[in-house]
């Protein structure tokens, strides 16, 4: 009994795993950091040294955006030390100000008076500076079309599924005010709608459908009950669970954009409670949550 609680009490302490020791701002020793070109089949991606610079990098993001995840996992790998910063779902000055328009993810360097947007091109503007830690760490990617064509077949579900859970818990960032969950539900229409359909507020000026429809659906959305699209999540895990190389990474070779893209996709299916994931499927959750220090939703999941 006390070997089991011991190996629980280790197994629990992993998240409070020290980071190593800090870069210094002016001085990155690349020679410490193991490049993915050593990669051998189905090893874990040795993480590079901790990469605190004097002013702090800042990630503007919606916390259930895979866009935003991107950027926030990419940093997180790369193990730079970053400021995460959460909009508000209807916060639109903010953005507006830094980049011209609501959107997001937005990333700024303030030593260099910099900010860009777009998920790939600030991931490509992290991975090849060298104040970042090694350049290329990120292998490209491998343009798999199974897996492009697998986060298609589930995206109607997936939107059914997510999008009410979203702003039900109240939890996320972006939703902690009544504004931020309406702007989301104005704005985000639930299947089997189509967004010309859904956007608008049912006027003469502006048609569409009128809030109060939105939020009934919304609603009864989340008062069904979600076994049947349960069923077919969890048929769709196990076909992927066949795609996925590695608990490691998804594509044979090593950590790379791929699995950039679809963990981050892949993550917000943790806010859904009752899902069964595939044993070598769920290792790859929680590895690259535990590499890239992005949390899972499954402590808030409905």
């Amino acid at each position: 009994m006390k070997l089991l609680a011991f190996a629980t009490l280790l197994s629990a302490a992993s998240a409070f795993t020290v980071p190593a020791s800090p870069i210094s701002a002016r001085q990155i020793n690349t020679a410490t950091a193991t490049s993915l070109a050593s990669t051998t089949e189905a090893s874990p991606f040795i993480q590079g040294p901790r990469v605190i610079r004097d002013e702090l990098p800042i990630v503007y993001v919606y916390d259930h955006c895979p866009f935003c995840v991107r950027v926030r996992l990419a940093l997180g790998i790369k193990n730079v030390k970053h400021n995460t910063h959460f909009l508000q779902n209807d916060d639109i000055p903010t953005p507006t100000k830094l980049i011209g328009k609501k959107i997001a993810p937005i990333f700024a360097i303030p030593e260099d008076d910099f900010i860009m947007g777009e998920s790939l091109d600030i991931i490509a503007k992290v991975d090849s500076d060298e104040r970042f830690g090694t350049t290329g760490q990120l292998l490209p990617s491998t343009g798999r079309k199974d897996l492009k064509a697998w986060q298609k077949s589930v995206q109607t579900l997936l939107r059914t599924l997510q999008r009410p859970r979203y702003v039900a818990t109240g939890l996320l960032p972006e939703f902690q005010q009544l504004d931020g969950r309406h702007a989301f539900i104005k704005n985000h229409q639930l299947p089997p709608y189509e967004k010309p359909e859904w956007k608008g507020d049912g006027t003469d000026e502006n048609p569409g459908m009128p809030m109060d429809e939105k939020l009934k659906l919304y609603a009864e959305a989340m008062s069904k009950d979600p076994a049947p699209l349960l069923e077919d999540l969890n048929a769709k895990l196990i076909e992927l669970d066949d795609m996925v190389f590695s608990e490691h990474f998804c594509s044979e070779g090593g950590l790379s954009m791929d699995d950039i893209d679809l963990w981050s996709r892949l993550r917000s299916i943790t806010i859904v409670k009752g899902v069964q994931w595939p044993t070598k499927l769920r290792a790859y959750m929680d590895n690259l949550s535990a590499l890239g220090d992005v949390p899972l939703y499954d402590e808030m999941a409905l």
